[in-house]
């Protein structure tokens, strides 16, 4: 071996990861955070930065041509694997780990790329699931028949608030040239294709054109494509921005499918379990509240620059899920709520983003800590953290929950819309004339779960 292949096999030691999450998938997605952080593994913020990508959920047919777009955005060697059953990740993880490690002493075009086209497992063997480098694919669990539609934007790199600048220096735009293709079907990836079309291309490249901004002055305008190839992004959603400059001038809201599957959505699922009748505590619906405010408390700190309170919150989140008990989180959880609290630099860099007040929330029909916050970012930051503190008392309540208590982590699931559909309405308006950098802290503020929206298709599911 020499120095050069040998540098590239210690790199590997620790390889990077960038993990995509679809639609239905958000027990995948915790169970690979759990290991890579298990692995001591460094988390990608970008395509470019990663060596692995991990897919959370099996991608329909239509989801291919992006996620092809993803991985060529790698840089060699890079290996893609596809999650798709509970309890797989960890094997999934250490056989990507060995094919990252060979690839790095063979590059492609050398005996590597012959070997790599034989399947990891024996035909009929589901075992082992798919594992995907740059052209070759084996399975990672169970396939299934929903279909999606494909669109992305690739890559982005976590905001460090203070410095606008550089933050956008991290914004990762590659791929948009692909987004001209017409694939035949009326998804988000043609919208995105006709917007750049229209706009017109350089070396594949779109360009900008003209119109008035709010001061009737005639500036650039661009039409950026956000999502759904995102770390710390709610799953499957996909924002059309209209920039000029470097504010948000307009937003289109988009999503992969969310097609219901045979169990409801993750973060709910106490709550509509004794919606149909099953014998649910109330203790284990307040675990499972409490786990998911500290899971979007944590991908809000992660976007707005606070990586280690991010990972104690996920840590926390984990231990939660886990079973964990008040006398054995309490003290964490609360010197990590009251460094938050206590942090002007922390209050300095995101209040005032994303004002919503209570009366126009409440007109959109959204409830839950949205509503009750009441304000900006920041005001829903502290919401969050503040249920979770309260509700370590009820931890170990093991009255049966009420088969009328129906509201989950982000609001009600008995009105008329799934709560998640009121915070994707009043996204737009959040955006529209915010900095281009502040983007994806509001919408980390509201973490809409686009698997809720498949309760609308699932007859009684939100009325039972």
């Amino acid at each position: 071996m020499d120095l050069r292949g040998l540098l590239r096999r210690t790199a590997m030691n620790r390889p990077a990861v960038l993990a995509v999450t679809l639609p239905g998938a958000t027990e995948l997605r915790l169970e690979t955070e759990v290991e890579v952080r298990r692995r001591g593994w460094p988390v990608a913020g970008t395509p470019a930065a990663a060596d692995l990508l991990v897919v959370c959920g099996v991608p329909a047919p239509e989801d291919a041509e992006w996620l092809d777009r993803v991985e060529r955005s790698m840089p060699e060697p890079a290996v893609r694997i596809v999650v798709g059953e509970r309890g797989q990740v960890a094997h999934a993880l250490g056989m990507a780990h060995r094919d990252l490690t060979d690839r790095a002493v063979t590059p492609r075009g050398g005996r590597m790329d012959d070997r790599a086209e034989a399947p990891v497992s024996e035909p009929g063997d589901n075992q082992h699931g798919e594992h995907k480098g740059h052209g070759d694919e084996h399975a990672h669990g169970a396939h299934h028949d929903s279909s999606p539609p494909a669109a992305t934007h690739e890559g982005h790199g976590h905001h460090q608030p203070a410095d606008h600048a550089s933050h956008m220096g991290h914004m990762d735009h590659e791929g948009l040239g692909d987004h001209t293709d017409h694939q035949g079907h009326d998804g988000p990836m043609d919208h995105m294709g006709h917007d750049m079309h229209a706009m017109g291309e350089v070396a594949g490249l779109p360009m900008a054109e003209r119109a008035d901004d709010r001061d009737k002055l005639r500036l650039d305008q661009l039409h950026v494509p956000f999502g759904p190839a995102l770390s710390d992004w709610p799953a499957g959603l996909v924002l059309r921005l209209t920039l000029q400059g470097d504010v948000v001038q307009g937003v289109e809201v988009d999503h992969l499918s969310v097609a219901s599957g045979p169990r409801p959505p993750f973060w709910d699922e106490p709550w509509l379990r004794a919606a149909h009748g099953e014998e649910v505590t109330r203790g284990d619906a307040v675990r499972r509240r409490c786990a998911a405010h500290l899971d979007s408390a944590g991908r809000l700190l992660a976007v707005a620059g606070w990586d280690d309170v991010a990972v104690r919150c996920r840590r926390l989140r984990d231990e939660l899920l886990a079973g964990a008990s008040r006398e054995g989180i309490g003290g964490d959880l609360r010197r990590t709520v009251h460094r938050v609290g206590r942090s002007r630099a922390l209050r300095w860099s995101i209040a005032g983003l994303g004002d919503l007040p209570a009366d126009r929330a409440r007109a959109a029909g959204v409830t839950g800590p949205a509503l009750a916050a009441g304000g900006d970012v920041y005001d829903r930051l502290l919401m969050w953290l503040s249920e979770v503190e309260r509700g370590l008392e009820e931890l170990g309540d093991t009255r049966p929950l009420a088969r009328d208590d129906r509201t989950g982590p982000r609001g009600r699931l008995d009105g008329p819309r799934p709560p998640s559909a009121a915070l994707l309405d009043v996204l737009p308006g959040l955006l529209i004339g915010a900095e281009f950098a502040c983007a994806r802290i509001i919408v980390a503020s509201l973490d809409p779960d686009l698997d809720e929206l498949a309760l609308a298709t699932v007859p009684g599911a939100a009325h039972a």
